[in-house]
């Protein structure tokens, strides 16, 4: 197992009445992209601040085992005046005083900012903003990486170039990826934490978490024709626990994968129907977040 560089204990956060966080106990192996997710108001950007140790928590403890650790607020700001070339280098030379110069021309490009380095950012964009504090946050190649909704702001070539940096830095540094955007976590994360009203409900790799111990495996089949045929069959079939039709198509699930990828395509050989196609049905992280915050 790897050595966790994150890892809370009952960490609780109050604001009188309100309960931001409730006992949240995680851990954020190394070197992964840890994939932080729950509905607005869940306690995320509230448990990122903690472990920035801009907030105090009320009850719990706290390890963060890096030397270097760098944070991407939700909406960065920086003083008007300065170009985003002296914003990056700035970052460089406070953060990370070894990392060479050309570090900053080499971030601002990969942020899609090079055409902009010597623009004052007083009149940047909240889209532009965020890709200038991603590339103040990674310039001094932090072990430890927290960005919070890093590409809430983003139009979609701005997220893509964003979710390909978080992706290259796996295995280098550790990253703890807070976002509402499920889709983007399901790309770039493999550990997840769902928050949901201040307690964490689930943790574990996102392998773990989208197959489900508890979730019957499932194949989607399209024939020609109407598929009423094929479900009476698939339901007549000792191995079948369900089995629905929608028109031309039959989704069957099974009591294991072992069972539907032995059973299936021979007892569709016994149906006279032409068959257009038979594909496993995955759950999305949108499925089992629907599921496990409802």
């Amino acid at each position: 197992m790897s050595r966790a560089v994150v890892a809370t204990t009952g960490i609780s956060k109050r604001y009188g009445e309100i309960v931001a966080l409730d006992a949240v106990t995680l851990s954020v192996p190394e070197g992964s992209v840890y994939g932080l997710v729950g509905p607005n108001g869940a306690g995320k950007t509230t448990l990122l601040a903690i472990l920035s140790r801009l907030r105090t928590p009320t009850a719990g403890t706290f390890e963060v085992n890096a030397a270097r650790v760098s944070v991407l607020p939700d909406t960065p700001r920086f003083d008007p005046w300065l170009t985003a070339s002296e914003v990056v280098d700035l970052s460089r030379v406070l953060n990370a005083p070894g990392t060479p110069p050309s570090a900053v021309k080499t971030v601002l490009g990969q942020t899609g900012l090079h055409d902009v380095a010597g623009r004052r950012v007083g009149g940047f964009s909240r889209g532009m903003l965020q890709r200038l504090g991603l590339a103040a946050a990674v310039v001094g190649n932090p072990e430890l990486l927290l960005l919070d909704e890093p590409a809430a702001a983003l139009d979609p070539a701005g997220r893509r170039e964003v979710l390909d940096m978080v992706t290259a830095l796996r295995g280098g540094s550790t990253v703890v990826f807070s976002s509402h955007i499920l889709d983007d976590v399901q790309q770039v994360c493999d550990n997840v934490g769902i928050l949901n009203r201040g307690a964490l409900v689930y943790e574990g790799t996102l392998d773990e978490l989208v197959r489900g111990a508890g979730h019957a495996p499932t194949y989607r089949i399209e024939v020609r024709g109407s598929g009423d045929a094929v479900g009476d069959y698939l339901r007549s079939c000792d191995w079948t626990l369900d089995a629905t039709v929608k028109g031309e198509f039959v989704t069957v699930s099974a009591r294991s994968a072992a069972v539907i990828e032995r059973e299936l395509i021979r007892c569709l050989s016994y149906v006279d129907i032409p068959i257009v196609s038979v594909k496993p049905l995955e759950r999305t992280l949108e499925d089992v977040f629907l599921e496990v915050t409802k």
